[in-house]
């Protein structure tokens, strides 16, 4: 079983895959650690798997996984994390942008400093403006909202305790979550290591402006899921007796109102011809039909399959 594993996401990244293995190696065999490094190849068009499947050859650490097509970065890293046997788990970019000198070190955090996960900041960024105050906004509302003091949530330079991606499973963009979703599985121990962040030297980034925006709405989507995955009822629930409610208190209301006045002499107007009626009634409804939804996602949630939403076209080098 090696000390460490690196798991490098891949999407158009052939420059860089030779210089990375060189570089991560080098630092290894430096400090002496025994090791692993598992390239996902994330649906490239170009010849990054060609590459990967050569370095596989020359480099008996070199593992590789092959989509069939793009996934994204959540699905590499949960396929990645699935065949990894390391007692420390890196995660970094494929793009020379996280420097693997900074592994020895958070190699220490995790095993000495005994923290279950541990996320690089890149305090100092060579980014364009248009990229760095969004993320400082993002980060912060993330920190707001989940409680975990990071500066970067969005830094592909992490390490894990091997349990700790054992027992988390990503999926659709919760890459930048990984942290949250460690905490909530009971790993709370997470710490920060400012990073050296590296220029890009080869291509161009491949996140645009847009990701800030899925980001905002992959935080709400974890957060609710979190909290109602496994008790939908409780949320819909929760609704649909308050709308119910609201609709049955105004219905009565309406009828007390009506019968008083006709007790008291008094001309009332028709219950169905006035506004609140049809509030109540809309309100009657809408409470029922959560109901309805909270019994269909209770009977989905106990019957979801497992399956994993991607699918490997081919691996090298791993042995079973």
């Amino acid at each position: 079983m090696p000390q460490i594993s690196v798991v490098v996401p891949v999407f158009n990244e052939e420059e860089s895959l030779p210089e990375l293995t060189q570089w991560i190696s080098r630092v290894m065999l430096d400090h002496g650690f025994s090791y692993e490094l598992v390239f996902v190849n994330d649906g490239s068009s170009d010849n990054s798997w060609e590459i990967i499947s050569s370095l596989s050859r020359d480099y008996s650490q070199v593992k590789g996984i092959n989509f069939t097509r793009n996934y994204g970065k959540s699905a590499a890293l949960d396929a990645g994390f699935k065949k990894v046997s390391g007692d420390v788990v890196i995660t970094m970019d494929a793009d020379l942008q996280d420097s693997p000198e900074e592994i020895p070190s958070l190699y220490v955090m995790i095993t000495e400093g005994k923290f279950d996960v541990v996320s690089g900041w890149k305090k100092e960024r060579h980014d364009p403006i248009g990229k760095t105050i969004p993320s400082r906004f993002f980060n912060g509302v993330t920190r707001w909202i989940s409680g975990i003091k990071l500066h970067d949530f969005n830094c592909g330079l992490k390490a894990y305790r091997l349990k700790v991606v054992k027992n988390i499973q990503i999926y659709g963009e919760m890459h930048r979550y990984i942290p949250l979703l460690a905490k909530w599985n009971g790993f709370g121990k997470i710490g920060e290591k400012v990073v050296q962040h590296q220029a890009r030297k080869y291509g161009y980034s491949k996140f645009g402006i847009e990701r800030f925006l899925n980001g905002f709405l992959d935080l709400i989507s974890v957060s609710f899921v979190h909290r109602y995955k496994k008790k939908p009822m409780h949320f819909f629930g929760l609704l649909g007796s308050f709308s119910f409610l609201t609709g049955f208190i105004i219905t009565c209301w309406l009828i007390f109102e009506k019968v008083y006045g006709l007790s008291k002499g008094l001309k009332v107007r028709e219950i169905t011809d006035q506004p609140l009626f049809f509030l109540a009634l809309v309100a009657l409804i809408i409470g029922v039909q959560l109901f309805v939804t909270g019994f269909i996602a209770e009977l989905m949630t106990s019957n979801q399959s497992k399956e994993t939403e991607y699918k490997i076209d081919e691996e090298v080098n791993f042995h079973f």
